[in-house]
């Protein structure tokens, strides 16, 4: 990857504004795929970063709000945007991406790498796990409010097969140059242990996170919704386990152990975005979440019923605030 790569950014939402924000900064030439509203406020004002990873103001970005709009080809796109818009995206940037470029989900959940590959073949696609927390307090300018371990970046052999070495060589480049810009990065010979691993952490705080709206260190400290967390997991590493995922716990009893006691306390304030989405859009990444556990266990022909109510459950949540939104907007 070289060091003046053309990158564009499909998705500037907090995590997507931060990543494309800190390279440009670096020098590299990015351009933000986003909201109008956010992308405004950037022209006028510049990107406002601030958090964990220092304080800037990145300015001289190229905006858009529109994939018709962008004008040229990208050696690399990083997309950011939610799980359910991932076969959108792809389909309509599947031409902006040069012959040798590259394209890395760096997005919530399973499923993304496989849709992008739909659009933009098994060769150019590779995966990431994010696991910093940022938010946009305003139009323009976007936070970091945690940050627990590198971006990490790479192949998924389940899925590339013998194009898995060369892409992995690819995600080292691509990290190096995302850590060189100050986001701490890694290159991975295989994402799916850490994607999986995420994904562990997800299925557990997310859903009960939004429909409980409390932060992490809560969730995990009340008697009563401890237990379901618990099941939540034990349930996707077994599919995980039976998919033949090369988790790096011997069992999921040694994972808990490390979620309570690892992985809680260094993000116990943190609210899932769920949250928001909730509030903010009616829709939120369940599907890609714990609905794709419910949907590999019930191919697998194995239980996953703590995942399908916490599925049901954000889903009627959904629901009921569409309709709230409704109501008001015929106020």
């Amino acid at each position: 990857m070289m060091s003046n790569s053309v990158i564009l950014v499909a998705g500037a939402g907090a995590i997507g504004s931060i990543l494309g924000g800190m390279l440009h900064d670096a020098g590299h030439d990015v351009t933000l795929l986003g909201r109008r509203a956010h992308l405004e406020a950037i022209a006028r004002g510049g990107l406002r970063i601030s958090g964990l990873l220092g304080d800037r103001t990145v300015t001289g970005m190229t905006l858009a709000d529109d994939p018709a709009r962008l004008g040229r080809r990208f050696g690399l796109i990083v997309c950011t945007v939610k799980s359910y818009d991932t076969e959108s995206i792809a389909a309509r940037l599947a031409d902006r991406l040069t012959d040798d470029g590259a394209v890395v989900s760096m997005q919530n959940g399973l499923g993304n790498i496989e849709s992008l590959i739909e659009s933009f073949g098994r060769q150019r696609v590779l995966g990431a796990r994010v696991i910093f927390g940022a938010e946009i307090p305003s139009p323009g300018s976007a936070h970091v409010t945690v940050f627990a371990q590198p971006v990490a970046i790479g192949p998924a052999p389940a899925i590339h097969r013998e194009d898995s070495p060369a892409l992995a060589a690819r995600a080292r480049a691509i990290a190096a140059m995302i850590d060189a810009a100050g986001v701490p990065a890694v290159g991975v010979d295989d994402i799916m242990p850490v994607l999986w691993t995420k994904v562990l952490y997800n299925v557990a705080l997310n859903p009960l996170g939004a429909i409980l709206q409390q932060h992490y260190g809560a969730l995990a400290g009340d008697p009563d919704v401890k237990p379901i967390m618990d099941r939540a997991i034990e349930e996707a590493f077994a599919v995980a386990r039976a998919l033949g995922v090369a988790l790096p716990f011997s069992s999921a009893a040694e994972y808990l152990k490390v979620f309570y006691e690892q992985m809680i306390p260094p993000t116990s304030v943190h609210r899932p975005t769920m949250i928001r989405d909730l509030h903010v859009r009616g829709r939120t990444e369940i599907g890609a979440l714990n609905g794709k556990i419910v949907e590999l266990a019930d191919r697998l022909g194995i239980g996953a019923e703590t995942n399908r109510m916490l599925t049901r459950l954000i889903r009627a949540a959904e629901r009921a605030r569409r309709r709230a939104m409704k109501t008001q907007g015929e106020r």
